[in-house]
């Protein structure tokens, strides 16, 4: 290839270049690298490097028996056994295999060729159903694919965290290996689906109706501002880029990077699992929204800021009660941001991400404008602290949020 520079040691001459091709009789020559015995690996080099020696991972599945169950299970998940190829399936569905190829990235499959045998009847009639959102009017294909993309994410995410779970279960509880438990779950999960299946309708019409509360409360002035408090915004278009009039606040544990050097994966994961599920319990509580996780960090949503500021004192005090965790360092803002996808974004959610790494430990930080806005009300104490230059928001000023003598957010674990 022209303009490209040789490699640093290329040999320059016709005979160099001769003598370093290999010998069209025999093996190519290796170079002369003196070996210095194996080199020395640290105990987590080791846990990661667990299958250099045995690459070929044995499947769980082998035998007649599991690959026999296995069958059984996707049949009875599936609906009937896969007969129909993409091009089938797009026509059985009554849309052009463009269409279909849509839906079908939006929920995640892979990329098929015309000849693999994929798809059920099931898949067919869904493809109807999803292009009827369109046909009918009820709504456009982009926010039809929005739906599909979510419900896809969602249930990927909660079908692995509920395998997952379960696996743990019959290992810790059911004298288990690992093996043997995932080929266990192949008996088990016959007889849990028709439960499973009920509460997962159940749990997504509790958060659906949980939803349409939400938007009943919000309750907005002409200018934009909130009753709960929100400053007035003058200009229109803030109020229109960004909706929604929220509290948001982070959790972060502290010390995780130091301990996860320390714990094996599975102390580990137990550890943000505690932290997790200690989170979720008192979000629930104070009528707040988990909006994502993120290892040793939660990131949550109030719908009001006096609700907000609650939770995140309770979030404070339950972890640094709790002997088997670490403290966390809380910070909340309240403000405006953008919801997408599932998730929430904005200058408000960026200040809370930014606040929670000045936190100290077992602290509550909120910003000067949430601060005016919960100062006077007798379940806070605010106090106000240096002045730190905060990237992408210049001078800010964190004030401390302590729980003041009126009445603060009770966790019941009784």
């Amino acid at each position: 290839m022209t303009g490209q520079h040789p490699a640093s040691g290329a040999p320059d001459s016709p005979s160099e270049q001769e003598s370093s091709r290999p010998d069209p009789g025999g093996e190519a020559k290796k170079p002369d690298i003196p070996l210095e015995g194996e080199p020395e690996i640290g105990p987590q080099t080791a846990q990661i490097n667990l299958n250099l020696r045995n690459p070929v991972q044995a499947n769980v599945y082998a035998s007649p028996e599991s690959r026999a169950a296995f069958h059984e299970l996707e049949e009875l998940l599936l609906g009937s056994e896969r007969t129909m190829t993409r091009r089938e399936a797009a026509k059985k569905g009554d849309l052009s295999l463009l269409n279909a190829r849509k839906i079908w990235r939006a929920m995640g499959f892979p990329n098929l060729s015309d000849e693999e045998v994929y798809f059920t009847d099931g898949d067919a009639e869904a493809l109807r159903e999803i292009a009827g959102l369109v046909l009918d009017d009820e709504i456009t294909e982009e926010g039809t694919l929005s739906l599909v993309r979510a419900m896809a994410q969602m249930t990927d995410r909660m079908v692995v965290w509920q395998v997952e779970a379960m696996v743990e279960d019959l290992v810790m509880n059911g004298d288990y290996t690992d093996a043997g438990a995932r080929r266990e779950l192949l008996r088990l999960l016959p007889r849990l689906m028709p439960t499973l299946e009920k509460l997962l309708l159940y749990s997504w019409r509790r958060q659906l109706n949980a939803a349409v509360q939400r938007l009943a409360m919000r309750q907005e002035r002409p200018d934009g501002s909130t009753v709960s408090g929100l400053r007035d915004v003058s200009d229109e278009d803030d109020s229109k880029n960004l909706p929604l009039a929220r509290g948001i606040g982070f959790a972060d544990m502290v010390s995780y990077t130091s301990l996860s050097r320390q714990m094996n994966e599975r102390t580990l994961a137990a550890l943000v699992q505690r932290f997790e599920q200690r989170c979720a319990e008192v979000i629930a509580v104070g009528r707040g929204r988990l909006i994502k996780t993120i290892g040793d960090e939660v990131m949550f949503m109030a719908e009001s800021p006096e609700e907000g500021a609650l939770m995140a004192l309770a979030l404070a005090r339950i972890i640094r009660e709790d002997s088997e965790l670490p403290e966390a360092r809380v910070a909340f803002v309240w403000g405006r941001v953008l919801p997408r996808l599932g998730d929430l974004y904005g200058p408000t959610v960026n200040l809370a991400s930014r606040l929670v790494a000045l936190t100290p430990p077992g602290s509550v930080l909120v910003d000067t404008s949430t601060a005016s806005v919960l100062a006077g009300d007798d379940r806070f104490v605010l106090i106000p602290e240096q002045t730190h230059n905060v990237r992408g928001f210049g001078d800010v000023q964190p004030v401390e949020l302590s729980p003041g003598p009126g009445r603060q957010l009770e966790v019941d674990y009784t």
